[in-house]
């Protein structure tokens, strides 16, 4: 079996994810009470029909004491059951504006009487160690609803390349890292076509910009090195095991150089024999340097 854990914060997406993951052929159980995963696997297996992929979600609503997720992973290992986990995260400021928007109330909230934000802060303290543990951590702060679906399906088709994930994110150091980066690599070394007047409203995904950037000698041998690093390293997180790796390349505002080197990386990957997944964050932000 096929085994799928998923959890995450509420707001975050977890129905788009099972939505997605239906979509692929996974059997989805929403909210199911942890003492119960045992018996439902179980169950699962000794079916007449055996499910081949099933997808199980398990948060708060179940109750806000993590021991009892603990408890039933920890008898799935003892019982030899295989599984991955994926966990989804947003920000904070982005949990409460869907929450207002749908006019929905956290299930802490109603059980305990407390504010969103409170109510949050208070799911991000139980989930901790599921966060930190998963197999896969998207966060879907400024993702759409179409890009969520993406990235879920991306992780779990069956043919991708090496077994690996791999994620490319350009970003703006102004608004802070991207919280599941692996890999940071800061360009704001580099000159930058801000001050540029006819490329100052432009980002990397314009052709001026991109050459702008890359004309520069120093650009052109901090990429090599970037490649270089990339061509010895990607080998090993595949033969490691890992299973989701995020490259976050950031410059100050995150719509010229950052965006021009993601793409640059993204198109050497490629040449790797990967197929990375490119986002670039902080595109639609206001202009900036």
């Amino acid at each position: 079996m096929n085994l799928l854990i998923l959890s995450g914060l509420s707001g975050a997406g977890k129905s788009l994810a099972v939505h997605a993951l239906e979509d692929i052929g996974f059997f989805c159980i929403d909210n199911l009470p942890p003492a119960l995963l045992g018996k439902f696997i179980e169950f699962s297996q000794q079916a007449q029909e055996p499910v081949e992929k099933l997808a199980v979600v398990m948060d708060v609503r179940g109750g806000e004491d993590y021991d009892g997720i603990r408890d039933a992973l920890d008898e799935l290992h003892r019982s030899g059951v295989e599984y991955k986990t994926l966990f989804l995260d947003a920000q904070d400021e982005v949990l409460q504006r869907r929450y207002k928007e749908t006019r929905r109330m956290h299930p802490i909230s109603i059980r305990n009487h407390l504010p969103v934000e409170a109510a949050i802060q208070r799911e991000r303290e139980i989930l901790r160690p599921f966060a930190v543990s998963a197999n896969y951590v998207i966060d879907t702060s400024i993702l759409s609803t179409a890009q969520l679906r993406d990235r879920v399906i991306s992780l779990f088709i069956s043919d991708q390349s090496h077994g690996i994930v791999v994620n490319v994110i350009s970003f703006g150091f102004k608004y802070g890292l991207p919280k599941d980066s692996d890999l940071v690599f800061d360009v704001r070394c580099l000159p930058n076509p801000f001050y540029v007047p006819e490329l100052k409203k432009k980002t990397g995904c314009d052709a001026e910009v991109y050459d702008y950037v890359m004309k520069f000698a120093d650009s052109v041998a901090l990429a090599d090195q970037l490649k270089a690093l990339l061509k010895l390293s990607m080998p090993l997180y595949v033969k490691e095991g890992k299973s989701q790796l995020t490259i976050a390349v950031g410059c100050t505002g995150g719509k010229h150089r950052s965006i021009t080197f993601a793409r640059v990386l993204a198109d050497y990957l490629v040449t790797l024999g990967f197929h990375p997944n490119v986002q670039h964050r902080d595109i639609q932000r206001g202009v900036g340097i």
